[in-house]
């Protein structure tokens, strides 16, 4: 049986009369009452990443973890296994299930893992699991950091080769922005810097040549709504980068750029505390523009920090405002820290917007 919605009745709950086994979307929180019923009758809880494994092994597996950076090193490894003439599938929370791949038996599975769906995996065993970071996020799901933290740790358990930030106190292969790469990243920020050099300590750890980890670095040039230059537009850099849904990656997403940022800021609120972020935000920040559900809360933040900011409502009121006060020089970057479900379906879409937008300014 397959849980992809919520059911929250006891007449639905008969739906585990004979069920032996219940795949969970990781969209559907463990509270619900027929996966709690499901593990109370002594039915396994699968995730989808959990029966996926299961149909690809003994394929080896690299999984890839953490608050932000996931899509792109993910992506980032597969481009440096098909540099060494290496068959390799990347899916997972990346956008292709696992248990949609049909590879070779000689394949390679690169799995991008979020906490959701590292909830409920059971046997999962990595020959590389990367974590890349870690701070709160998705606490209005998980409730508490130290939950997020167990469900992002667990991509280690069965794990040969685990790749961990330097200074983390986590044992394994250590990694930072500062290693000497094979090449330079063409990504900005150095956080980007930091996904390479990640990427690059579980190539090694499974015997690619640091050429074809070279040649990859030169040639990556990133994923859809993570720091997507879109337009340059009389001086000004218009940059896409709506995966932002917390403060952490707002944070790198700012930091990546050494000119004035017009930032635009909002949607969802997912349970982190603001008042830190506001804080901390860059100074070369030029100017804010709220939207969506957040503003209130992030109005409040960034008031109480002293930072100046416009309330704009919607993507499309704040490029407006952008696009009339910004200078040669300046980069308006969309770096939401928030999810995106007020106002749009998920965060591509958004980002779409944006794009779409953008592209029609005179």
């Amino acid at each position: 049986m397959r849980v992809d919605a919520e059911l929250d009745n006891e007449e639905e709950l008969r739906l585990l009369d004979g069920v032996e086994l219940v795949v969970k979307n990781p969209g559907v929180p463990g509270e619900r009452p027929l996966v709690v019923e499901a593990r109370r009758r002594g039915i396994p809880v699968w995730s989808e990443v959990e029966l996926g494994w299961r149909l690809l092994a003994p394929r080896p597996f690299i999984g890839v973890t953490g608050t932000k950076g996931k899509t792109t090193t993910s992506e980032l490894l597969g481009e440096i296994f098909r540099a060494a003439g290496r068959e390799v599938f990347v899916a997972g929370n990346v956008g292709r299930p696992l248990s949609a791949v049909e590879a070779s038996d000689e394949a390679w599975i690169v799995a991008e893992l979020s906490s959701f769906q590292l909830e409920d995996v059971h046997e999962l065993a990595l020959e590389v699991a990367v974590l890349l970071n870690l701070e709160p996020d998705h606490l209005d799901r998980h409730g508490r950091f130290e939950r997020y933290r167990a469900a992002k740790l667990r991509i280690f358990e069965r794990a040969r080769h685990k790749v961990v930030p330097r200074g983390m106190g986590l044992e394994g292969i250590e990694f930072s922005a500062d290693d000497a790469l094979p090449a330079a990243p063409q990504l900005p920020g150095r956080h980007n810097r930091a996904n390479a050099a990640a990427a690059t300590a579980a190539a090694r750890a499974v015997g690619i040549p640091d050429d074809a980890i070279a040649a990859a670095l030169r040639e990556f040039r990133g994923v859809p709504h993570r720091l997507e230059l879109v337009r340059e537009r009389e001086g000004v850099r218009w940059v896409n980068d709506s995966i932002a849904t917390n403060t952490l990656a707002a944070r790198a997403g700012v930091e990546a750029f050494d000119a004035p940022v017009r930032l635009i800021l909002g949607g969802r609120a997912k349970g982190e505390d603001y008042n830190a972020f506001a804080r901390t935000l860059a100074g070369r920040v030029a100017a804010v523009y709220l939207v969506g559900e957040a503003s209130d809360e992030l109005a409040e933040a960034l008031a109480g920090a002293g930072r100046s900011f416009e309330r704009a409502g919607t993507i499309e009121r704040a490029v407006d405002l952008a696009a009339g006060a910004a200078s040669p020089g300046d980069v308006v970057l969309l770096s939401p820290a928030c999810a995106s479900y007020d106002q749009f379906a998920n965060f591509e879409r958004r980002g779409e917007e944006f794009r779409r937008l953008v592209s029609k300014l005179p």
